[in-house]
Order: structure tokens, then C-alpha cells, then sequence
């Protein structure tokens, strides 16, 4: 498996709730057409209005370059911009946990 957790800090409270619908509307193209995403989930930070983090999960490296080249990642690629003040990516490789084949 292959996965990343992308943390992200919006500009402003209006910028983080075009943040949000931006995403919903994401996410719907990749419930449709990712069969290799396996995990796609946002989260919301306790006591961090502005701050988004992100954990994505993918059958492999294949199937997360396809998830690059949906019309719908791309679209969220190129408009995430205008809304935040930084991103942080850390690239993962699951180990052990519950609902993870060992």
C-alpha cells in the first residue's frame, strides 16, 4: 500500500469553507472513479478552524498516479492555491494497524 497525510492551513474562515465545499466536490469523482483509493478521508483540527489535514491510502503507486490524472484531482489541484497559506506532505507506508492486510 501507499498513502500520504497532507496537512493544510486555509487563509482565512471564508477560504476554508470553499476549502471544504472544494473537496466534497472532489471526493464525489473519487468515490466514482478510484477503485484504487482505498482510503480518502479530510479532518478537521480541534481548536484549529483554519488547518485541514488530510490521510489518503492507495492499493499501490499505480493506482495513486491514476488518482493524479482524474479531471477531478486536477481541478482540486489547480484551486486549492487561492485558499491556503501552506501545505505539508509526508509520505507513508502502512505497517501494522487494524483494517490493514498484514
Amino acid at each position: 500500500m501507499f498513502g500520504l497525510v497532507v496537512r493544510f492551513t486555509c487563509k482565512d474562515q471564508q477560504s476554508a469553507e470553499a476549502f471544504d465545499r472544494l473537496v466534497a466536490e472532489t471526493l464525489e469523482g473519487i468515490k466514482e472513479r478510484e477503485p484504487g483509493t482505498l482510503v480518502y478521508v479530510s479532518h478537521l483540527v480541534e481548536g484549529e478552524p483554519l488547518r485541514r489535514v488530510f490521510y489518503e491510502l492507495y492499493a499501490d503507486r499505480a493506482a495513486f498516479d491514476a488518482h493524479e490524472e482524474q479531471e477531478h484531482t486536477k481541478r482540486f489541484l489547480a484551486r486549492r492555491g487561492e485558499l491556503l497559506a501552506s501545505v505539508e506532505v509526508e509520505w507513508v507506508t502502512a505497517q501494522v494497524g487494524k483494517g490493514i492486510a498484514s
